[in-house]
């Protein structure tokens, strides 16, 4: 097979004429898609990295498609040559009839081996896909009402496809880039989204907690299936009527499958597309999995095996290409995690107990055993969460043997019960329909709670090498709050297949530094060798005079600027902190983010990051307005200052982009608990498995690169276009060490000039002149 490797002669189809930054982004992309590399892709926010991963990525899919469809032709005119001459040879071969059955022989096997080359080549999606869904008897119990409706799962070894991951909330963005580039009109795009973002059932969206309403809907559809069995002559047990969902019925999803692939659609177009079409957008768009060329998910859903698999998506020989990677190790740990709360598990025992009860009649011996089985284990982890108020860190071996459960085999009860049963759904939801008729108000706490499937995650978590994670056991007052939860610890042990699987995977972000403890934790950890590794970086589209990334070491009173766990709440240091943001809001114009208050009000209007989620918006667009308002009349005030914190609900995100963000002050560095015991058994863990490197120790590079991240993250806030322009202020005299410069974005270290005092600091943000000549100043603030 011929190797594409880059596209010679011909641009890549873009939307505009691309800098050459993306374009060299693109062949870069191109080639290691081509090659089946895992590539580590760093471009810096605001120069449209979406966008060129999007176009570099569907220019190469393309080519391979059109490569396939030569060679299948080829191949296809191949046979039929071959064949024409086996028949010619067989009509001069002698006439005997002895001769016959060979000449038989070699024809049929020219034909068998045709087919078999073809196969692999053959665009027979419509044929692959099965019916909607399918009636499964679960071993559980040999009742009808257990059995399960479900969407059937699709399997293909196609490599014809690319998945993009991201979080729910930068989904939509990523779409609407789809939406501008050259291939919107010709790709078939998907995006996956949880039952909490696609449901249009307002009885079940109402249920709110995501558990709640995958648990209603999973209730529904028994519901439709027990109906449908009624409908056949089966007869139904006395009781009040159960309610279906009006969305999911077979021809209504395939309808909308074709539809969803007939263009490009985010997830409020999914959401008004299933309202039109009375049609499940959950269930519509994993149908169109299969014959989608793009598809479009969150990070849980490709990351996670047990959703990925649940979700259709399969993984072997195709693209992944995942965005916005910066926080990727963290992620996968966050995702392998599981916690429970004595409460959860006490719930848990109950709604088993009395599952086993009430089906005990016609529960087989073998799923009477593994029933008992999980309350064994349910039971000693209780007795762990008992007794006098202390935290314990664990290692997986001695949390079994300490619980007394080390004599069940967890792999077996997972694999034979949990996963082939679907036990935990099973229970929560006949939980539910039992108790409804009794105590709504009972309902409404063990919806929320969702206890069996908790249990279920830190089952499956607990089945991890003894090395890869520990477990805390919390024990507080009473047993209800206390908890018990797994860490992850080595990521790479779940990234490892998702590597192997797929044909290439991309690895792309806004700052990917430092690669080199990046790719040792969860590429070389995880088997992936050197040689399939590629990587790309480049700086950014501003003009060089459009940043000023400043280190401030002391501040106006000469005060040495040093935010340590134990000075920085001092009132000498509070105090310098407002003389520099006082004299900063004097000389810069729009708006700043940052941390201190009194009289800064006199310039800029103060904001201050909310507490609830449900609050950054309001926030944002008073902060906004009024920063237009202060540019269009003399008040006095010169705009606003936002007060947020490093890794809050500003840092990462949100985009400040021209007036909204002159100036990012950072106050202090942004370094993590190194109390915490979580934390310091991974950096224990990091030290014993992972070399040295330049005299630190791995557990000392993780606090560095957990700070340096949240910073990356929070000054790459500011600029957004190559029209943009900001400054960027260190508050630290720690900042200067060239190791932790060394951290920063290039595009930024190259600029960093480090100032011992605040005079010539001060000088350097007044003399700053903004793209158009004129004697303007930088702004914008972070604490």
């Amino acid at each position: 097979v011929s190797c594409l490797t880059q596209r010679i002669g011909e641009q890549f189809p873009f939307p505009y004429q691309p800098y050459n930054i993306q374009e060299e982004f693109m062949q870069a992309l191109y080639s290691a898609l081509d090659k089946g590399k895992v590539g580590i892709f760093e471009s810096p926010t605001g120069t449209g990295k979406s966008l060129s991963l999007i176009c570099g990525a569907l220019s190469w899919l393309t080519d391979y498609e059109e490569r396939k469809r030569q060679e299948a032709a080829a191949l296809l005119q191949e046979g039929e040559e071959a064949l024409s001459t086996n028949a010619a040879q067989s009509s001069a071969v002698s006439s005997s009839a002895e001769l016959d059955w060979i000449t038989d022989f070699v024809q049929k096997k020219a034909e068998r081996d045709l087919v078999s080359k073809l196969k692999s080549y053959e665009e027979d999606e419509a044929f692959k896909l099965l019916q909607l869904s399918k009636e499964e008897q679960v071993e559980a119990t040999g009742d009808q009402e257990d059995e399960e409706l479900i969407i059937a799962e699709y399997e293909s070894d196609d490599e014809s496809k690319i998945k993009s991951s991201r979080t729910h909330s930068q989904l939509a963005q990523f779409v609407h880039e789809v939406q501008k580039s050259p291939f919107s009109k010709d790709i078939s795009v998907v995006t996956l989204g949880s039952r909490q973002n696609l449901c249009i059932n307002e009885e079940v969206r109402q249920l709110g907690s995501i558990q709640r309403i995958n648990d209603r809907c999973m209730e529904m559809q028994k519901n439709k299936h027990e109906k449908h069995h009624h409908e056949e002559g089966v007869k139904r047990k006395r009781g009040p009527a159960k309610s279906v969902c009006p969305y999911y019925k077979a021809s209504a999803l395939q309808q909308m499958r074709d539809v969803v692939l007939g263009a490009v659609h985010d997830i409020e177009q999914l959401l008004k597309l299933g309202r039109e079409t009375h049609s499940c957008p959950y269930y519509s768009t994993r149908l169109a999995i299969p014959p989608a060329q793009l598809v479009v998910l969150p990070y849980q859903m490709v990351l996670h095996e047990a959703t990925r698999r649940a979700a259709g998506v399969q993984l072997k020989g195709q693209v992944l290409i995942i965005d916005e990677a910066h926080n990727l190790s963290d992620t996968l740990s966050c995702i392998h995690s599981a916690e429970l709360s004595g409460a959860q598990l006490c719930c848990a025992h109950s709604q088993l107990s009395q599952y086993a009860d009430r089906y005990k009649s016609r529960l087989k011996a073998k799923n009477l055993m593994y029933i008992k089985q999980i309350l064994f284990v349910i039971e000693g982890l209780v007795r762990v969460l008992g007794g006098e108020c202390l935290q314990q860190m664990l290692t997986i071996n001695n949390f079994l043997f300490k619980a007394q459960i080390d004599n069940i085999n967890l792999f077996k009860v997972l694999q034979r019960y949990f996963e082939k049963s679907m036990i935990s759904r099973k229970v929560s939801v006949i939980y539910l329909i039992h108790t409804k008729t009794v105590n709504s108000v009972e309902t409404e706490k063990v919806l929320s709670a969702s206890p069996m499937m908790q249990v279920e995650g830190f089952f499956m978590a607990l089945t991890n090498s003894n090395t890869d994670g520990r477990v805390v056991v919390h024990k507080q007052g009473s047993l209800s709050e206390s908890s018990v939860k797994f860490l992850l610890l080595n990521p790479a042990v779940h990234f490892a297949q998702v590597l192997e699987e797929c044909r290439a995977v991309i690895i792309a972000g806004g700052t990917m530094q430092p690669v080199s403890d990046f790719k040792q934790e969860l590429l070389f950890s995880a088997g992936v060798g050197e040689e399939r590794i590629t990587e790309f970086s480049c700086g950014h589209v501003i003009p060089p005079e459009n940043i000023l990334p400043l280190v401030l070491c002391s501040g106006p009173s000469g005060q040495e600027l040093e935010f340590t766990f134990q000075n920085r709440d001092t009132p000498r240091m509070m105090d310098e902190t407002g003389r520099i943001l006082s004299n900063i809001c004097n000389v810069v114009p729009g708006g700043v983010a940052s941390g201190t208050l009194t009289r800064l009000a006199n310039k800029k209007k103060i904001f201050q990051e909310p507490k609830k989620a449900n609050q950054v918006e309001q926030v944002l667009n008073e902060f906004s307005r009024c920063i237009q308002r202060c540019s269009a009349d003399c008040s006095g005030l010169t705009g606003a200052l936002l007060f947020s914190v490093v890794g809050g609900k500003m840092s990462e995100g949100i985009n400040f982009s021209d007036d909204l963000g002159r100036c990012v002050v950072m106050v202090g560095m942004p370094y993590p608990n190194i109390k915490s015991p979580e934390l310091q058994e991974k950096m224990s863990y990091l030290d014993k498995h992972l070399p040295h490197s330049q005299g630190r120790s791995p557990g000392q590079a993780l606090i560095e690169n957990i700070c340096m991240k949240a910073v990356n993250q929070s000054i790459g806030r500011a600029i957004r276009h190559r029209g943009d322009y900001s400054s960027v202020v260190l508050c630290d005299r720690r900042y200067s060490r060239p190791a932790t410069l060394s951290k920063l974005p290039t595009w930024i270290k190259d600029r960093t000039t480090t100032h011992t005092t605040f005079g010539p600091a001060f000088a350097a943000l007044r003399k700053v002149r903004n793209i158009t000549g004129s004697a303007e100043l930088l702004g914008k603030l972070y604490f």
